[in-house]
């Protein structure tokens, strides 16, 4: 990547000063006299261009919305005497990327430079990757990990049918998004896609919610209810966590999968919905049959196309694109300046676990988006337990070759608290357990 930079000031003795610093650190400079020249250097690409506000005919504001209108991808720096600052503070709120007073100090300006091209490049990458996955993937899909391109394949194709179909995953893996993208491009697009998470509503009340009711059936049934068949038919419907429904509502639900027929509850006219299903689960179908909670015959019935979501510690290589994307996404929710992800940060990022999946990598970039005070993203940004995972990954530990299992764990666990302080949940966390398996583990220990 070049690194080209334009120094424009109308004082030549500041233009050959900033142009000497610059070159000695391994830059290429070329310089402006006034804004009307600068106009015709940007044509050139640079990298950066700094820019005195205080110029005749075109001043540096002036120079800064021109060159954001014909140059927007060269980062702009100001250099404002004190007396301007507030103009130079307006100014960044106009695209400039930083501002430095004079009298210059070499060492706030190759701090400022230095900054300013990370910049130049995290937002080079971020366009080359937006146009790779642009010409690769359908919009609103965000991975390029072989995993990912896999699932994506598969996804679109399964879409294109009538077929039931089941997928799998971690909780915050994006089931339900799946979902979505998969309705929308299917046949029945036009239909509605309703949801129903089976894990959240009370037993008594998941038939009526699945089926219906008219008034009167029960308690409180003070009027007819159209239940989830119904509001879905001629659309998809979304069973979330299904693997949660008793075995009794099984019987019905594997009856509409194979006849298309139901009745409310308390109601005695057999009625048709044309649906197709979606179903989801975050627990092992398998193992929920071997347990007697799910039915083979149903579970063969949703299972025609199974798509497993992998978790995002399989796929680290989309955490960067996933980062922008949300930091774009909650910069516009939150009313912020979008903000790229420092370097530094970025590393921070794929090296945690993502116990949350893609869930918990939205929710920590949309805090940093709120919180950053910064033009980054930066890692003081980020939640402490995964500034502490990267400190933990600088410490060793070195066991004798034949050391117990029992022994190698006790001493990981109890070095970990050590390092956050007893804080169970944190440790919990950085090593990709649960804090009741710790509470587990210390209470055989003492028993030892």
């Amino acid at each position: 990547m070049s690194t080209l930079i334009l120094i424009v000031d109308d004082e030549a003795s500041n233009r050959q000063t900033l142009s000497r610093v610059l070159r000695r650190e391994g830059y290429d400079v070329i310089e402006a006299s006034n804004g009307q020249q600068a106009l015709q250097r940007l044509a050139q690409s640079p990298v950066l261009m700094i820019s005195d506000i205080q110029m005749p005919k075109l001043n540096g504001i002036e120079l800064l919305k021109a060159s954001r209108t014909h140059h927007p991808d060269t980062e702009v720096i100001l250099m404002t005497a004190y007396g301007t600052i507030d103009t130079a503070v307006e100014a960044m709120k106009l695209g400039a990327w930083d501002f430095i007073t004079k009298p210059i100090k070499r060492a706030e300006l190759l701090r400022a430079v230095r900054r300013a091209i990370e910049k130049y490049a995290l937002s080079k990458e971020n366009r080359e990757l937006k146009d790779a996955l642009s010409r690769t993937l359908p919009r609103d899909w965000i991975g390029n990990s072989p995993t990912m391109r896999r699932l994506i394949i598969q996804a679109k194709q399964a879409a294109d049918s009538q077929a039931s179909i089941l997928l799998l995953g971690e909780s915050g893996t994006g089931k339900s998004r799946l979902a979505q993208k998969i309705h929308k491009l299917s046949p029945r697009k036009n239909g509605k896609l309703i949801t129903l998470n089976c894990g959240a509503i009370p037993e008594t009340l998941l038939e009526s919610e699945l089926f219906g009711h008219e008034a009167g059936a029960f308690t409180g049934a003070q009027k007819q209810r159209l239940g989830r068949f119904e509001l879905a038919n001629g659309g998809t419907l979304f069973l979330d966590e299904f693997t949660e429904m008793s075995t009794h509502l099984q019987v019905k639900l594997l009856r509409v999968l194979q006849e298309g027929e139901f009745e409310r509850v308390g109601g005695s006219t057999t009625l048709r919905a044309d649906v197709r299903i979606i179903a989801a689960s975050n627990r092992s179908p398998r193992q929920a049959i071997e347990e007697n909670r799910l039915r083979e015959d149903l579970y063969y019935r949703l299972n025609v196309i199974q798509l497993k979501l992998p978790p995002l510690r399989e796929r680290k290589e989309d955490i960067p694109a996933l980062s922008r994307h949300f930091a774009s996404i909650h910069a516009e929710r939150n009313k912020r300046p979008f903000k790229e992800v420092h370097p530094e940060a970025m590393d921070v990022l794929c090296n945690w676990h993502w116990p949350g999946n893609v869930r918990e990598l939205e929710n920590t970039i949309e805090r940093a988006v709120v919180l950053s005070q910064s033009n980054l993203i930066e890692k003081i940004d980020l939640p402490s337990e995964m500034l502490e995972q990267k400190e933990m990954q600088g410490k060793k530990l070195v066991f004798a070759l034949g050391t117990p299992l029992k022994t190698i764990e006790r001493i990981v666990i109890q070095e970990t608290l050590s390092m956050v302080g007893g804080d169970k949940n944190r440790a919990a966390d950085l090593l990709g357990i649960t804090a009741r398996t710790i509470y587990r583990r210390e209470a055989d220990w003492r028993d030892a």
